[in-house]
């Protein structure tokens, strides 16, 4: 499997304190995307579910941890990792939340039954407007998991979209639903 980067605590994009996972692919290439260097698979961002385990449950027993976001790249375009992953993830939290540029007419056939929210749709620049978790107007968030449904519609009643910041050994990364005039 092909992940970028694994973050705590991401309070930005979902309620609470999230781990945040960045999965590399995506086919769109939208214009301006925040994350353009996860379109492409790098053999660097290449590693074994168990390392993903590994480092999750690191995390976990050291932290308290309030659900999942997933998102890149596009983790569906790595469907058969992101579904073993969301089956692990789900034995954690019933809070996972995962960002697709598919949107759920085109993926009706996925098993989606582990995932809390699903926001859909591919990002167009021209429609960000600052909507709350999306990048743009035209997509959609769907509450899938009935159980969170009154802690999400509470959330997205109270919540304002907010940048956080992540010390890497790189530099920083920026995370975040991002104003359309941000430049990567």
């Amino acid at each position: 499997m092909y992940i970028a980067r694994i973050l705590y605590p991401v309070e930005v994009l979902g309620p609470g304190k999230r781990i945040g996972i960045w999965f590399c692919g995506c086919p769109r290439r939208c214009k301006g995307c925040s994350n353009p260097e996860l379109w492409e698979f790098q053999d660097r961002y290449k590693i074994n579910f168990l390392t993903v385990k590994k480092l999750i449950s690191q995390i976990c027993s050291q932290n308290l941890v309030d659900g999942f976001t997933l998102t890149g790249g596009d983790p569906l375009f790595q469907y058969e990792d992101f579904r073993r992953l969301v089956d692990y993830l789900s034995n954690i939290s019933e809070d996972i939340l995962v960002y697709t540029g598919y949107t759920l007419e085109e993926i009706s056939g996925k098993n989606l039954d582990k995932i809390a929210v699903l926001i859909d749709g591919e990002y167009i620049e021209e429609r960000n407007n600052g909507c709350l978790l999306r990048g743009s107007d035209n997509q959609k968030i769907h509450i899938i998991n009935d159980h969170l449904k009154e802690k999400y519609e509470t959330y997205l009643l109270s919540a304002k979209n907010q940048i956080q910041n992540f010390a890497t050994t790189d530099g920083y990364i920026s995370v975040g639903i991002h104003r359309k005039e941000f430049q990567y």
